[in-house]
């Protein structure tokens, strides 16, 4: 099963969006995750349903992002929020999605997103990244710490890339989070290849 997860941004794209989520989709993610945050609630719907036929067409889940009325208007069962955010619905809210994601960003909200139900949780910034200019990198010693302290899966973000996720499995995460290469690379279908093997 692929480990890595592909989070969007449509501002990344030089071609048509989704035309390279199709590209991604049939590359076989672990799992597309909707990051469209600056849409309104109705170009976010109109959006999400044209990226959930393309995910269903390649047999890849689909988690919605921040839009959770939106997700349940569609009856969509996955969604991810931000920690602030998560902690404004209800139990009922919370209990009607089956894949329930939360941002994390330290030990002490990750075992606050496992109390409030999430199935999974996202962890970083983990490495140096673009998105987050000026902002140091919490490192693998955060991931370890943020891993070991629930029992839900979590989700390496920021500054992943292929060559690292052998250093984030190691951490104990099971998997990573990839933007950027996702929306700008040549070929989707290379981020999540084997590495080659060493020659002996």
């Amino acid at each position: 099963m692929c480990d890595i997860l592909c989070v969007t941004n449509r501002a990344l794209c030089e071609e048509d969006f989704l035309t390279r989520l199709a590209r991604v989709a049939r590359a076989r993610p672990a799992a597309i995750l909707l990051r469209e945050k600056d849409l309104s609630p109705a170009e976010y719907v109109a959006l999400a349903g044209e990226v959930l036929a393309l995910c269903r067409r390649y047999g890849v889940p689909l988690i919605l992002h921040t839009f959770w009325r939106e997700a349940l208007a569609l009856g969509h069962p996955a969604v991810h929020l931000p920690l602030p955010v998560l902690r404004g619905l209800t139990a009922l809210e919370r209990g009607s999605f089956s894949v329930l994601g939360a941002s994390c960003h330290s030990a002490e909200e990750a075992r606050e997103a496992q109390a409030l139900g999430c199935t999974y949780l996202t962890a970083g910034h983990v490495f140096p990244t673009a998105c987050k200019p000026g902002l140091p990198p919490r490192g693998l010693p955060f991931l370890e710490e943020v891993c070991s302290a629930v029992s839900i899966p979590v989700w390496a973000i920021g500054g992943v890339t292929p060559a690292r996720m052998p250093a984030v499995r190691a951490a104990g995460a099971a998997g990573g989070c990839i933007m950027g290469a996702f929306m700008t690379c040549r070929e989707p279908g290379d981020l999540l290849a084997p590495p080659p093997r060493p020659a002996p």
